[in-house]
């Protein structure tokens, strides 16, 4: 294999920021592209980024920034809609337990921490900046940029999330396919006692639950049935969502009272996609969203774009040839963990929609929490 490589990673969110990380940390060049002009870096509300998503962060060297911008803790409970603690369970340390069990922290937080690892890793980041076209043959890809430059490549990495141009440009026609449930979310001040995620069952809305996101803030949500986004104005979102969450008890009347901005409330359709076969077409390879996405039921998003950037980057960076080989053990390394999470996810949110009680759903939760003790 040539020493000399250069990578393109299109999309700088979690997936395309720590693939970028890994790979300079190694010596590949990589140039950085990403839409947004300002870097998604004020985008969302929180994130519960469970043990397996934090040793990839370890691994990524900002595990210490993480556990002072976030807030940690080893349990979740299970409240009725007025708020009385039905049960309490110790949650599974899944990145070992060197780890929290899980840590909640403001998404904006996040991306910040690893925007700064990306550019202290010395890669090239173009911000508002697009691929417009793509033309591969065996030896690589050349990429015309939305600005008119043009570059060539020995890997394309698409890290560009759900709705992924780069995935269909390169004849993958699968698609994110909705669930039938939809979360609303906000950030908002931390009540004193809230000091891990509670999650109650039933009320107006399917699930109404909270995760502490630092010593002064959390971030709330509420989830229930999809509905029509035309029928939803935008400066109706904290009115919408103050209105379902009004209903449950405990610490949601302090919560609710700071629901008032809609700008600051974020509603989004629960989706599921797994691309079947290959997550390659020559030299070109899916990471993260644009592989995969599974509904928020087990907290997995992020922490399954996270391995899967570690385990690409740790095959790249092995000495072995950018072949098909390489990308195939790359899938047959990740699509059974990542299956197995995604359907999980899938069956713990249809349980709810259906509103009928599946005894196995707690035994497949713990299963699959289980399995994501073991390395990705």
């Amino acid at each position: 294999m040539s020493t000399a490589r250069r990578v393109l990673v299109i999309g700088g969110g979690a997936a395309g920021n720590a693939v970028t990380v890994r790979l300079r940390r190694a010596g590949v060049d990589v140039d950085l592209i990403e839409a947004k002009d300002d870097w998604n870096a004020t985008a969302g509300s929180g994130i519960t980024l469970q043990g397996n998503a934090l040793r990839v962060l370890r691994e990524l060297g900002v595990w210490e920034r993480v556990e002072a911008s976030g807030f940690g803790f080893g349990s979740v409970g299970i409240t009725a809609p007025d708020g009385t603690v039905l049960h309490v369970q110790d949650d599974l340390r899944t990145g070992g337990d060197d780890l929290p069990a899980t840590v909640g922290m403001q998404r904006p937080q996040l991306q910040q921490i690893l925007i700064d690892a990306v550019r202290t890793s010395g890669a090239t980041v173009r911000l508002g900046t697009t691929a417009e076209i793509l033309a591969q043959d065996t030896d690589g890809v050349s990429i015309r940029f939305s600005d008119g430059t043009e570059g060539r490549y020995d890997l394309v990495i698409a890290a560009d999330g759900l709705g992924s141009k780069t995935r269909a440009a390169i004849g993958i026609s699968d698609k994110p396919e909705p669930t039938g449930m939809a979360i609303w979310r906000v950030a908002a001040p931390r009540p004193a006692g809230v000091v891990r995620t509670d999650l109650a069952y039933g009320g107006p809305a399917y699930i109404a639950g909270y995760c502490p996101t630092s010593e002064t803030t959390l971030y709330a949500y509420v989830v229930e049935a999809n509905r029509d986004r035309a029928s939803i104005p935008p400066e109706s979102y904290a009115d919408e969502m103050r209105r379902l969450a009004s209903s449950y008890g405990g610490f949601w009347p302090e919560i609710t009272e700071h629901i008032t901005d809609p700008a600051k409330v974020n509603y989004t359709w629960f989706d599921r996609m797994l691309v079947e076969g290959s997550w390659h077409r020559g030299r070109v390879v899916l990471v993260g969203d644009a592989a995969h996405c599974c509904p928020p039921t087990l907290a997995q998003g992020a922490a399954l774009s996270l391995e899967d950037a570690l385990v690409l980057a740790e095959l790249l960076t092995g000495g072995r040839e950018w072949d098909d080989a390489l990308f195939q053990a790359y899938h047959e390394r990740r699509a059974p963990r990542v299956r197995a999470v995604v359907e999980a996810s899938v069956r713990i949110g249809q349980w709810q929609l259906d509103g009928v009680r599946d005894a196995d759903v707690p035994g497949l939760m713990g299963r699959t929490m289980t399995m994501l003790r073991e390395a990705p």
